[in-house]
């Protein structure tokens, strides 16, 4: 987007260093929250879809898990062999970045075949309140 604000580029190129500044999200995750901030619960919408088979569940919960990621709430259908999941996730208790979940769900999603995003709760309504 020439000359314009790209939504997506302001977060995925969000520095811990510039929090508080106009324009940046809120901090969270390593980078400066303090012991108040902290008690704000910080969601996430996971979004999963690929082809359906055994365990997909499981590796993206356990991943969560290893990140001290709670999942709120989760939906999930089969489109007949398609698997599409969407959970919403609280981040508080998450010592890591959203940047580096992303990351590790995007490179998990690759090795099983799938595609695995993540999204602060506050940017998905933003986008969808059109």
């Amino acid at each position: 987007m020439a000359g314009g604000f790209c939504l997506r580029n302001a977060f995925t190129n969000w520095n811990p260093s510039t929090a508080g500044e106009a324009g940046g999200p809120p901090p969270f995750g390593k980078g400066g929250n303090t012991k108040q901030e902290r008690n704000i619960m910080m969601k996430a919408i996971v979004t999963v879809i690929g082809k359906d088979r055994v365990g997909i569940i499981a590796s993206v919960c356990a991943l969560l898990s290893q990140h001290s990621i709670n999942i709120l709430d989760i939906t999930q259908t089969v489109l007949q062999e398609y698997l599409t999941m969407v959970m919403l996730v609280d981040l508080t208790a998450c010592e890591t970045s959203i940047g580096e979940i992303g990351e590790a769900l995007d490179r998990a999603g690759r090795e099983q075949g799938l595609s695995i995003r993540i999204q602060r709760e506050d940017i998905f309504n933003a986008m969808h309140r059109i």
